[in-house]
């Protein structure tokens, strides 16, 4: 679960926006997460794909079927630069080849293709390696967000022949009705959503060849800003998971990272994050681990993350979950 990538706050805003409209207090929804309110009113913050799952269980504990709901509000609009070379490409098929090229614009947690069996297309999602119990959730929110996008693009719905998924009927499944309207399947191999081909050629109405070119340079350059940023997320990541025991410090970080503490701390601000933000990420992961496993004392797990006392551990654990641990392990 500790290989989490970057990604924007599209879909947190999306489910606070939802929660509020439903008069719910949305800000619970971030409990956990290491968002705060500040950081929502920054368009270009990134966090990364674990403090975004965070949110997406607080909310699926609340309403299983938010999936579908997400996924239907998921517009092209919402994949700024992206979704700017989505909409000006030639067809159809050319929109989703380059989204394909782009999965860390277009935040994805899956493996996406396009099968064709020269009949029909499959827009395939696979290769799920996230939380299992967030994996219908995000099927639903993929498949569903995706079908909209081709939507957009057309300017009118796209027909689907099928769609499959990988996770078992659910009981709310009559609502998969109204988001994606086609024969559904169960327990499949994959998760995908079948059309005719012919589609795959047809022309987008707000095409321009002059528009597509120049976003589409912008979206390779972004790519590269961003996967870059995501390898050296993960390379701190890395080195902060195997001292736990005996966090390093920003300026230990920083020696280890062959760079100032002023140059990491900027770095990490730029990646909407702090050094205490991945420390207290990464320990609540593994606590959420050794809680699980059920055999270490309480006292062992505090020291083992480092915590000199066990009751900074209980309250640290308080604040990240909104539980004590021994709640939590149950």
């Amino acid at each position: 679960m500790l290989h989490s990538h970057l990604t924007t706050l599209n879909a947190v805003s999306l489910i606070l926006n939802l929660f509020q409209e439903e008069g719910c207090n949305a800000m619970q929804l971030l409990d956990g997460s290491g968002i705060g309110p500040a950081d929502l009113g920054h368009p270009d913050a990134r966090i990364t794909t674990q403090q975004e799952l965070q949110v997406c269980a607080n909310a699926v504990a609340r309403r299983a079927e938010i999936g579908l709901e997400l996924g239907r509000r998921m517009h092209v609009s919402c994949y700024g630069m992206l979704g700017y070379a989505l909409l000006s490409s030639a067809t159809l098929g050319d929109a989703l080849r380059l989204a394909l090229r782009f999965p860390a614009l277009l935040g994805t947690i899956f493996q996406l293709r396009l099968i064709d069996d020269g009949q029909r297309v499959w827009l395939s999602a696979s290769d799920y390696r996230e939380l299992p119990a967030l994996a219908a959730f995000n099927a639903e929110f993929c498949m569903v967000s995706l079908k909209v996008i081709c939507d957009d693009l057309l300017g009118r719905p796209l027909p689907l022949l099928a769609a499959r998924f990988e996770h078992a009927r659910p009981a709310y499944h009559p609502l998969y009705a109204g988001a994606l309207q086609c024969p559904l399947e169960f327990r499949a191999q994959d998760n995908a959503v079948a059309f005719e081909r012919r589609w795959l050629d047809m022309p987008l109405p707000l095409a321009d060849p002059i528009t597509h070119k120049a976003m589409a340079e912008r979206c390779r350059r972004l790519n590269l800003e961003f996967t870059g940023r995501q390898a050296w997320l993960g390379r701190i990541r890395q080195l902060l998971l195997k001292q736990l025991d005996a966090a390093p410090g920003l300026e230990g970080l920083a020696q280890q990272m062959n760079c100032s503490s002023r140059t990491l701390r900027r770095h990490l601000q730029a990646l909407g994050s702090s050094y205490q933000q991945l420390l207290d990420e990464l320990r609540f992961e593994r606590a959420k681990q050794l809680l699980a496993e059920d055999h270490m004392p309480i006292y062992r797990i505090a020291e083992t993350l480092g915590f000199s006392e066990t009751a900074s551990f209980r309250h640290a654990f308080q604040r990240w979950s909104g539980v004590a641990p021994s709640h939590f392990r149950g």
